[in-house]
Order: structure tokens, then C-alpha cells, then sequence
């Protein structure tokens, strides 16, 4: 206990509290509209006489739009600053829900609004840099763990949007949600500092991280930990609509459940794997991942059993996250937002095609087994990709973590070497 509170009280000290809190409140808001159409859809649904195919391409568009703008948007936030390109973002993002509001009256209106609202995904990389920037390699992966608990800007946006959307409409929801947003801005303007971690290379440089290695095992990672979280996120409230006929204003109380056990098992991911290691953490957990997707694809007879088993999956995924992100930024010290972009780039792109998995799957097979039964292979996959890794990177960069001030000098050369 008294390592515990000396640990928490040297974290206080360490970094840049207002930085660390203003990227948490950014994040937050910006994964609440990030997911607002997949709180919304059944509503949108309704009125716009929407196929199950238009509506898992709504779900899914700010979220591939998001994926995609990831590495770019972590490249520019290299080169012009952390701080200005989340404020940039968040302007963007205030203008499509602008258009949601006072705009979009259609199917391909909407579509458009989506890809607007996308730009919301992209925070990832720029707060998790952004947050973490400040605090030295020992407590990396709970300040990361911090900024990235925003996933549950999620909960918001599941159970708010479905009760507003039934009282005033669709439309008046998008206008509601320019309001937290615009407090986000603010409170980061007056709050936050740009951390001295960032350094220019030219763009080929930064590019490297594309053929790298590691960087595609983090991938693969990710698309578990983070693909799984957000993909399902976006399609629970439609499967507890259409297996259990939970009603659409009601959905949200099924998956908040799951929301708050991965947003809070981010932080505590990132703890553990300050204290333990990330590598020796992380198939623990894809193991819990693996073991509560095949559990969902026996599609339990009760919507409450359903949902308990998302609530064990979503922590796993949760805590995965947090160990993830607390490997990267000693893998890539100088070039984490480039390199935490990447990886956020792929994972949510796996999110992306989960509603669309799950949809394909339940029409051709009457069921969502197959699409629960896919998390669990790419789950096994994963792990196997780690385990290959696992030896050299404990013997280099990912040892430094446990002793940083003490790592031997052929632990630190390498690891020095590889950032």
C-alpha cells in the first residue's frame, strides 16, 4: 500500500496534470460522436427506411473515415504540434455536427456528416501523445492508460443519444453534441501544454514505421484489443435490438455495462503493465478476449447473460489497450503520435469491418456466431504474433520500463537504437 500511494504521489509529480486532463476531456467527447450514429441509428433507421446493409454502412463509416485520417492527421500532428492539430480536429468535427443538425436530410447527406464526424477517430493518436508526453518511461503506460480511458465518451453517446433522439429528434442530437466539443476546445486551449518530446524527421523517416516489424505485431494487437472494443461498441446496440428486442431507446443500458469495464480496465492495463510488463500482461488477456468471444457465439438465451459477457470481453480488451499503449511509446519515443496513429489506424479499421462482419454473417448463416467466432481467431493470431516477439523485446526496449534509471547498458543501447 505505501509503494502504491509513494508510487501515485511521484506520478502527480512527474508530468503535466492540466495536459494529461485536457486530452482525457478531448478524447472523451471526440469517441462519444465518434460512435453517435451507432447510438442513433435505429432512430435514423426509422425514419429513413434504411436497409440492414445502409445501416451497418452508417455505423461503420465514421469509423473507417476515422481509421483512415489516423496516420495522416498523427503525421501532421509531428510537424505542427499536438495541441493545435486536437484543436484543428475538433473544429472539424463541430462543423459536421453542425451539418447533422441543420443539414443532413437524407441517406447520402448522412453518409457525408458520417465521414466529418470520422475526423473525431482520429484523435487517438494526438491524445494519447499529447497526454503522455510529459511523463517519463516508467509512467508511460498509466498516463497513456489516462488520456486513452475517453473510450468512455462511448457510455455518453449510448446512453444519452437513444432517449434524446426519441424526445427531440435525430437531428437536434447532433446540435447538442457541438456543445462538449466546444467546452473540449476551451479547456485545452487554457489548460494545455505542448509536451518537448516531439521531434521533426523528415517524412520518409516517420514513413519507416510503415514497414517496421513491431509496429504490424502492435497492429495485430490492436485490432483485437481495439478493433474488437470499437466494432462491437458500434454494433451491440443494433444485435441487442435484433436477437433479444431490447427497445432501441433501451440498448444502451445493455452496453453501458461493457463501455465502463473497458474505459476503466484501460487505466488499470496500463498500471499493471507499468508494474509487470505489457509483454508479460498481454496474453493473460488475449486469452480472456478469446475465451468471452466464443462465449458470445454460443448467443446466450438472455439478453443479461449476453451482457455480462461483453462486460468480461470488453475488460479484457480494455486492459489489452492500456498494455499496448504503454509498449508503444517505449518503442517509438520520439515518434509516438506517428506511431500510435498507425496502429490506432489499423485497429479501428478491424472496428470498422465488424458491423459489417456481423451483418454479412447473420445473413448468410441466420446467425452472429460467425462474426463473434472471427474476434476469437484473430484473438488466437495475435497472441501467437506476440509470442514470437516477446524474448527480444524483453531483452531490449521493453526492459527499460521496469528500471529506467538502472537498466544495464546493453539493455538501453538497443532499446535507444530501435526508438
Amino acid at each position: 500500500m505505501e509503494h502504491t500511494h509513494r508510487r501515485a504521489a511521484g506520478f502527480l509529480r512527474a508530468g503535466h496534470l492540466g495536459t494529461l486532463l485536457t486530452s482525457l476531456l478531448y478524447f472523451d467527447f471526440c469517441f462519444a460522436i465518434w460512435v453517435l450514429n451507432a447510438a442513433m441509428v435505429l432512430f435514423i433507421k426509422e425514419d429513413l427506411q434504411l436497409t440492414a446493409g445502409q445501416q451497418a454502412l452508417l455505423v461503420s463509416v465514421p469509423t473507417f473515415a476515422g481509421a483512415l485520417l489516423r496516420l495522416p492527421i498523427g503525421i501532421v500532428a509531428q510537424y505542427i504540434g499536438r495541441k493545435v492539430t486536437a484543436q484543428l480536429q475538433m473544429a472539424v468535427v463541430i462543423a459536421g455536427l453542425l451539418a447533422g443538425w441543420l443539414w443532413a436530410d437524407s441517406y447520402a447527406s448522412l453518409l457525408v456528416v458520417g465521414v466529418l464526424l470520422g475526423v473525431a477517430g482520429a484523435s487517438f493518436g494526438v491524445a494519447l501523445s499529447l497526454g503522455a508526453g510529459w511523463y517519463p518511461p516508467e509512467y508511460k503506460g498509466l498516463a497513456s492508460g489516462v488520456a486513452a480511458a475517453g473510450n468512455s465518451g462511448a457510455l455518453f453517446a449510448l446512453l444519452l443519444g437513444p432517449p434524446l433522439a426519441r424526445s427531440l429528434g435525430w437531428h437536434a442530437v447532433y446540435g447538442l453534441a457541438a456543445i462538449p466539443i466546444a467546452v473540449a476546445m476551451v479547456a485545452m486551449q487554457i489548460f494545455a501544454k505542448e509536451p518537448p518530446d516531439r521531434e521533426q524527421k523528415p517524412l520518409v523517416d516517420y514513413l519507416k514505421v510503415l514497414v517496421d516489424r513491431d509496429a504490424w505485431v502492435f497492429n495485430l494487437l490492436y485490432m483485437v484489443t481495439f478493433g474488437g472494443y470499437i466494432g462491437l461498441t458500434s454494433f451491440l446496440p443494433t444485435l441487442f435490438n435484433n436477437q433479444y428486442h431490447v427497445d432501441k431507446a433501451s440498448v444502451g443500458t445493455y452496453v453501458a455495462g461493457a463501455v465502463v469495464a473497458a474505459s476503466g480496465l484501460r487505466v488499470v492495463g496500463g498500471w499493471l503493465a507499468d508494474r509487470f510488463g505489457g509483454v508479460r500482461l498481454l496474453p493473460v488477456l488475449f486469452a480472456g478476449i478469446t475465451a468471452a468471444a466464443l462465449a458470445a457465439a454460443s448467443l446466450p438465451a438472455s439478453p443479461i447473460a449476453m451482457a455480462l459477457v461483453m462486460i468480461l470481453g470488453f475488460a479484457a480488451m480494455g486492459a489489452g489497450n492500456g498494455a499496448v499503449f504503454q509498449l508503444v511509446p517505449l518503442r517509438y519515443r520520439t515518434s509516438t503520435a506517428v506511431a500510435g496513429s498507425l496502429i490506432g489506424e489499423i485497429g479501428a479499421l478491424a472496428g470498422a469491418a465488424v458491423p459489417i462482419i456481423m451483418a454479412k454473417g447473420q445473413g448468410w448463416q441466420g446467425t452472429y456466431a460467425p462474426g463473434f467466432g472471427a474476434i476469437a481467431a484473430l484473438a488466437v493470431v495475435a497472441a501467437g504474433a506476440l509470442l514470437l516477439v516477446a524474448r527480444p523485446w524483453s531483452r531490449t526496449w521493453a526492459a527499460v520500463a521496469a528500471a529506467p534509471a538502472t537498466a544495464p547498458a546493453e539493455v538501453a543501447a538497443p532499446a535507444a537504437k530501435a526508438a
